[in-house]
């Protein structure tokens, strides 16, 4: 049943045994499609708390946001090398399985649109409409070098107040855009309480499964699993100061897609938050459009 919060906890056993959790908003509502969020590397389910909320109230869908293994409240995994976008998108379709969903419509904000271009390939059917979120085909090295740095170095703050400071000093010179309240937000997504204090809410040897990466060289693109979407309808949100996503990207995907929107969040980098500037209902909105015309076949 859901909670006073808007959401039930849901728990289910990954195709190896791992304990894994996903929320689900909007349980009791149906005959639209539902919508399936993907967060990004370290980040969880919390973040797409706002906006699961607008979707399931005022667009009367069924929302599922997921916790891979190793985020939330997922199990930990004792073998760091599980910890890969193959493996997470396996998780994810046995939790779609268990779930009994057999298409919907995905939001992926940086890993987790990595992920949805893995689930293309693997079950295609799946995907009726898609929202990437700050991510594409090519990778900038520079971006993924500054997410390693940040989460190599996150500081063990005593308050959520030291973590509002700590996300600003990081942070803020991308994100302009965001209130109080957003970066609130995000310090509530971000850590646990726990005995020890606020702990950043991740295994933290995902920080490892970086390591090996040569940001001197460009890292590999999946062109060729981007254009097997190229019949599902596409919205893509780009920071303005995004480092992972650049405009060159962007404009190469809209040239390839025969079906894409485009959005870029201003005063923002990466990623965009989801819950702010009018993007609830421009997702919204873009859902709409793509179920009335079919979406993905």
């Amino acid at each position: 049943m859901p909670t006073e919060q808007g959401f039930s906890d849901f728990f289910y056993a990954a195709p190896d045994g791992l304990c894994l959790h996903a929320r689900i908003y909007g349980e009791a509502n149906s005959g639209r499609w539902p919508v399936v969020c993907l967060p990004g590397l370290t980040r969880n389910c919390r973040d797409f708390h706002e906006l699961a909320l607008y979707l399931s109230a005022q667009t009367k869908r069924k929302v599922v946001a997921f916790d891979y293994r190793g985020r939330g409240q997922s199990a930990y995994d004792a073998d760091i090398g599980h910890y890969n976008i193959g493996i997470e998108a396996g998780d994810i379709l046995a939790g779609l399985a268990a779930l009994g969903i057999e298409q919907a419509g995905f939001i992926g904000t940086s890993r987790g649109g990595l992920i949805i271009h893995v689930l293309g390939a693997m079950l295609p059917a799946v995907l009726k409409a898609i929202v990437l979120n700050d991510i594409g085909p090519v990778i900038e090295a520079q971006g993924l070098a500054h997410i390693r740095s940040y989460i190599d170095l996150a500081p063990r703050p005593k308050t959520y107040a030291e973590v509002v400071r700590d996300l600003r000093s990081t942070h803020g010179a991308d994100f302009s855009a965001l209130t109080d309240a957003d970066w609130e937000r995000m310090a509530s997504a971000l850590y646990r309480k726990t005995e020890e204090g606020l702990l950043p809410d991740f295994d933290s040897r995902l920080v490892d499964t970086l390591a090996g990466l040569d940001l001197s060289s460009p890292l590999p693109d999946l062109w060729p699993q981007f254009d097997a979407l190229a019949a599902i309808p596409l919205l893509v949100i780009r920071g303005a100061n995004s480092k992972l996503l650049s405009a060159e990207t962007l404009e190469q995907m809209r040239t390839r897609h025969t079906d894409i929107e485009t959005i870029t969040a201003d005063d923002q980098g990466h990623a965009p938050f989801l819950e702010t500037g009018g993007l609830p209902g421009k997702v919204a909105g873009f859902f709409d459009r793509a179920e009335r015309r079919g979406g993905g076949k």
